[in-house]
């Protein structure tokens, strides 16, 4: 036999023996779906037995049925046992979302006090900036009328959009004035400075060193208390104790620096800007030269009772070129806090 018919010859064999167990696959599955039908077609009576003795109650299902209802009450199980769980964890998030809801609400109700109490601060310090400037507040009268505050905002029914659009409109307001008086206050402290440096060179400080002493005799006319006569006391007397530190009033130079036994006992004179002129005496002490500079609140001696005198006093007299003048005129500009 030839090579090719030996092939030939296997070929066929192994496509017969495929084709049968093709065949006998196909016969088995057909009788095992056969089989299969069979059982499922059979039927089952169920009974319903009641106690009482009514009519028995009972049908006949089919497997198939069995099994299709057997799966849709799984079904149906399986998507409650879902359902719930989906359920409780809704809720527990709905509820996390209201409490966290309540405490935004909380605090925007904080937020919102403390936004009403900025806004009262802040026209207090308009008032008081507009007062310190000489300025009228006319204008920010009528525009706080125009936009009433907080209060009377909250008490009108309107939706929570008009008044998140009414607080935010307040706080650009707030902001803008904020904005504006920094220019104000820049203005008010270059007037306080240029004060300042006015007021070292005049004369008004309380010349008694932290304050202490009271005046005992004013300026003008009053009765000499070693003649008994009328005259034209020159300044004030301030009375403490011996020793007490006495300060120069202004910024300015010492001109003379003398003794008068029947007078003012121990005194200084001192020259300031603007022709203005002080003189300290009856001086236990005396800390000063003549030609010597000195600055405002500066210790230039001690309060005594030397010259004629009756106790420790400083008597204490201002010039305006050749003029005397009240001292407490210009004492009243800074009064006893400007030590």
């Amino acid at each position: 036999m030839s090579p090719l018919s030996s092939y030939k010859e296997a070929e066929s064999s192994f496509v017969g023996k495929i084709t049968k167990l093709l065949s006998a696959i196909t016969m088995k599955t057909s009788s095992a779906f056969n089989n299969m039908m069979d059982a499922g077609k059979q039927r089952f009576t169920v009974m319903l037995i009641p106690h009482s003795e009514k009519k028995i109650f009972n049908f006949r299902i089919s497997v198939f049925s069995l099994i299709v209802i057997v799966f849709l009450m799984s079904c149906m199980l399986t998507s409650f046992v879902i359902f719930t769980t989906q359920f409780k964890g809704m809720s527990g998030l709905i509820k996390t979302r209201s409490e966290t809801l309540e405490k935004r609400e909380t605090d925007i109700e904080i937020i919102r006090d403390q936004i009403a109490e900025l806004k009262r601060v802040s026209r207090v310090f308009e008032a008081s900036l507009l007062n310190t400037l000489g300025i009228s507040n006319t204008t920010s009268s009528s525009a706080r009328a125009q936009g009433s505050d907080f209060i009377s905002f909250f008490s009108n029914n309107r939706s929570q959009e008009e008044l998140l659009l009414r607080e935010l409109e307040d706080l650009r307001n707030l902001s803008h004035f904020l904005q504006n008086s920094v220019e104000s206050l820049e203005q008010v402290r270059e007037l306080l400075a240029a004060q300042g440096d006015l007021l070292v060179e005049l004369p008004s400080i309380w010349p008694v060193q932290n304050g202490r002493g009271r005046v005992t005799n004013t300026f003008g006319p009053a009765i000499h208390p070693f003649t008994k006569q009328w005259y034209l006391h020159r300044g004030i007397d301030i009375a403490y104790a011996r020793g007490t530190p006495i300060v120069s009033t202004a910024n300015g130079k010492v001109i003379e620096r003398g003794f008068d036994v029947t007078g003012f006992g121990n005194f200084v004179v001192i020259r300031h800007m603007y022709g203005f002129f002080t003189q300290y005496a009856h001086l236990d002490q005396v800390y000063v030269r003549e030609g010597q500079t000195v600055r405002q609140g500066q210790v230039i001696g001690t309060m005594g009772n030397t010259g004629l005198s009756t106790a420790p006093h400083l008597h204490y007299e201002v010039r305006i070129g050749s003029q005397v003048v009240d001292p407490e005129r210009y004492l009243n500009i800074r009064g006893r806090s400007g030590n």
